[in-house]
């Protein structure tokens, strides 16, 4: 049986990233999450090949409020939001041979660029809450934030145990006046534990990570957001030698209220969940190991946040170590 190689983002949480400014899994200010939903997937916590690897993924998602909904934002409140994410994602992460705690461990770092489109019913400001515009749209194409990502693997059987610990750094695009932003303008850190049983002949898979996100206080808007609890299970199994398929989804709940004099909506305690397939195949290029992988999400049960759909397509190829012949996959 082959090894699938994670077509979650793989290796470094590549995309946890992705949750930057701009992504439709959105929360916190502006509606805005650190974690980008649907980051782990198959086989998240199965330990990798030694050496580099580069995890490319695109990532595409719509998601939209109603005119009911109110979003906090520089000062401003934004009246219904619809957002389009289109994001590339580059993730090389080197996987060290000696053990660490008995463990595997890898670091990565994730960067990202695309396009980030939003459109909202109206833009409130003022203590009066006057209205000074209606339906306005912005968008934004550039690099966004950096995401370091230090993981520890364990391997006992079918049993594989995972941490994890992540951040966000904010050099990326940001505009407090602008209405669509691709950088998030704030730090962000986010650590968590992930358990995969994965039986190698049977094909077998299912997946469980749970995480906490700390966001620190955004110094352009005075906006701290609150405490974010995200979990992502996955399912499944492989129908022949190298293709697999199954189901994924996720549950994220804030934890805690937002706070700050940018607070204006007050606590803006948010939550949102999403399910759907996912599809992978391995192959292997020359004697190098690869994957080719694709997942869906439809989001329901959102709470002060927009809520939709995100697609993702990663590929993932293990280069080895320098100066050693890479085995046959």
């Amino acid at each position: 049986m082959a090894r699938h190689r994670k077509g979650s983002m793989s290796t470094a949480f590549v995309s946890a990233m992705v949750a930057l400014g701009g992504n439709a899994a959105l929360a916190d200010e502006s509606g805005v999450s650190f974690w980008l939903l649907g980051t782990y997937a198959t086989q998240a916590a199965v330990p990798s090949d030694p050496g580099l690897s580069i995890d490319m993924t695109y990532y595409s998602a719509g998601a939209n409020a109603g005119r009911s909904a109110s979003f906090a934002r520089g000062g401003r409140i934004e009246v219904g939001l619809d957002t389009v994410s289109n994001y590339i994602l580059l993730t090389p992460t080197w996987t060290f041979e000696p053990k660490v705690l008995g463990g595997q461990a890898s670091f990565g770092v994730t960067t990202l660029w695309g396009n980030y489109a939003s459109t909202v019913s109206a833009t409130l400001v003022g203590p009066s809450g006057r209205s000074v515009s209606g339906a306005l749209g912005d968008s934004m194409t550039a690099f966004g934030d950096l995401f370091p990502t230090a993981t520890l693997k364990w391997n006992s059987g079918v049993n594989n145990f995972m941490t994890y610990l992540t951040a966000n750094v904010p050099v990326g695009a940001y505009d407090v006046n602008r209405q669509a932003t691709v950088g998030m303008g704030r730090w962000a850190i986010d650590g968590g534990l992930g358990y995969t049983y994965f039986h190698e002949d049977k094909g077998l898979e299912f997946s469980a990570v749970a995480g906490l996100t700390y966001n620190f206080m955004n110094p352009h808007t005075a906006y701290q957001s609150g405490i974010d609890l995200h979990v992502e299970v996955s399912a499944s199994q492989y129908l022949t030698e190298r293709f697999l398929a199954g189901a994924t989804g996720y549950f994220y709940q804030q934890i805690t209220a937002d706070s700050g004099p940018g607070a204006t909506l007050g606590p803006f305690i948010s939550r949102v969940a999403g399910v759907g397939p996912q599809l992978g195949y391995d192959f292997a290029l020359g004697r190098r190991a690869a994957s080719l992988s694709a997942r869906g999400y439809y989001e329901f049960a959102g709470q002060n946040r927009p809520q939709g759909w995100t697609a993702w397509l990663t590929f993932v190829v293990s280069l080895g170590v320098p100066g050693q012949k890479p085995a046959t996959p």
